[in-house]
């Protein structure tokens, strides 16, 4: 707690041989002192705090001192702060965020850490600070040798948070992590994200009182706008996605099994990371007619040091939704046929999910996608390979939603059925909802003719 009502005594001499003098102060009511040897140094110890009263500085009600005192006295590494946050950040983040905590973290700290002689090689510094320092999971655990020096290099010379109280500093700060490792300009999102765990990490420093206010906030900085419409470009024809299906079908015993996981992500715009997860509970499969998915989860990839259970992913809730909440998407019979000869040629697996890696366990991204790079290849002409037509499997999502908002689909249902809220719909697919407009316009302009017809009458 802090305070602004303070009041100084004159120094006053006591019965003392070693520090006579003592120098006596109220904050807040409660009495504070400190004792000197000389006269000339209680005055000047007066006149210090005289100085902070005059400045308008609050005053610790802990301790009697400036809050800058404190600060300084306090002078915690900004490296043992940031461990600390990343570690109080672990048991409530997903482990996809765990890992954003810790890679914003390590470029922040090797970006403030000094240069010269005796600083770890960049690869074993990220290494150490990614791996173990701001892996909460691995706190307590011994790191292999070269690693452990680096932390212990990075403990002994990184900077006191109070230091980083520094415009200069903190744009350094940003200049790195707006950069990917080759030097080359992170993506915009990329940036936003690392921006947003560094802010977090310094609004903490400020509630523990080791800096005065967050200095993120006195930097100028243009941060770059986000791609946030979709690149028609990217976008697939549905005789180019059956094409991109049937390419994917034809790559043998795995293509077979993978086709339906495809089919999921155009025909129900789902994730993949919903794919995965996906079960035969889930789905009302009728022999004629639209069928539905009752999406309840989804099971993204990340790396196995981030997961409670030492897995390769983390099975979570859906993407914006509850826990236990569930989303149900109407599919076309098309998609309700794939689903049904793939439970007739293939099963579920033991825990009833569709799809399956080779080896086990959920399919990971480098085996989907490398089957989806070469359909690409065999579907596609040279030139629309070299183009981002359909570059990744999400793009099949993209080309789904797309298709349902040019069929006329309203906007609610269609954020309702890919799990997005309108407002993102609306700025995202800004450019499919345009290529609307004329015929929408058509529309409007018939119906206001049907009303003058028949306002006219006989």
């Amino acid at each position: 707690m802090h305070s602004y009502d303070v009041r100084l005594w004159s120094v006053r001499k006591r019965s003392s041989k070693s520090a006579p003098y003592q120098l006596r102060w109220l904050v807040d009511g409660a009495e504070f002192q400190e004792r000197f040897a000389t006269k000339t140094l209680a005055d000047a110890r007066r006149a210090e705090l005289l100085t902070a009263t005059r400045k308008g500085e609050p005053f610790d009600m802990e301790t009697g001192l400036p809050v800058s005192e404190v600060r300084e006295r306090n002078r915690t590494s900004w490296y043992t702060h940031a461990r600390a946050h990343a570690a109080r950040k672990w048991p409530t983040a997903a482990a996809k965020h765990r890992a954003s905590i810790a890679e914003s973290l390590t470029i922040a700290t090797m970006a403030v850490c000094p240069a010269g002689k005796g600083r770890p090689a960049d690869d074993l510094l990220r290494r150490a600070l990614y791996q173990w320092a701001f892996n909460a999971g691995r706190h307590g655990q011994e790191p292999p040798e070269a690693e452990a020096n680096a932390l212990v290099w990075v403990e002994r010379h990184a900077p006191a948070v109070v230091d980083l109280d520094s415009a200069k500093r903190v744009r350094t700060m940003l200049e790195h992590l707006a950069k990917r490792q080759d030097g080359k300009p992170a993506a915009a999102n990329t940036f936003r994200r690392r921006r947003a765990v560094l802010s977090n990490c310094l609004r903490l420093a400020v509630e523990h009182e080791l800096l005065p206010a967050n200095p993120l906030h006195r930097v100028h900085w243009e941060t770059p706008k986000a791609v946030e419409e979709l690149d028609a470009r990217s976008v697939a024809t549905p005789a180019q996605a059956r094409a991109l299906l049937d390419a994917v079908r034809a790559q043998g015993p795995r293509g077979a099994h993978l086709v339906a996981f495809f089919a999921c992500i155009y025909y129900a715009a789902m994730r993949p990371e919903e794919v995965s997860m996906l079960s035969a509970d889930q789905c009302d499969l009728p022999t004629e007619g639209w069928g539905r998915l009752m999406l309840a989860g989804a099971r993204p990839q990340v790396g196995s040091a981030w997961t409670d259970d030492g897995k390769p992913y983390e099975e979570r809730q859906l993407k914006h939704r509850a826990r236990r909440a569930v989303r149900p998407v109407p599919i076309p019979p098309v998609l309700v046929t794939i689903l049904r000869d793939h439970l007739e040629a293939f099963g579920t697996t033991s825990e009833g999910r569709f799809f399956t890696a080779v080896r086990g366990g959920p399919v990971r991204s480098q085996e989907y996608g490398a089957m989806w790079k070469e359909a690409r290849r065999r579907a596609l002409t040279p030139a629309q390979v070299a183009s981002p037509l359909a570059a990744i499997p999400y793009d099949l999502r993209h080309a789904c939603v797309s298709f349902w908002l040019r069929s006329g689909v309203s906007l609610a249902e269609t954020a309702r059925r890919a799990g997005q809220s309108v407002a993102v719909l609306q700025r995202y697919y800004a450019k499919v909802l345009d290529g609307e407009e004329d015929r929408m316009n058509a529309l409007i302009e018939q119906g206001l003719a049907e009303q003058e017809d028949g306002a006219e009458g006989p």
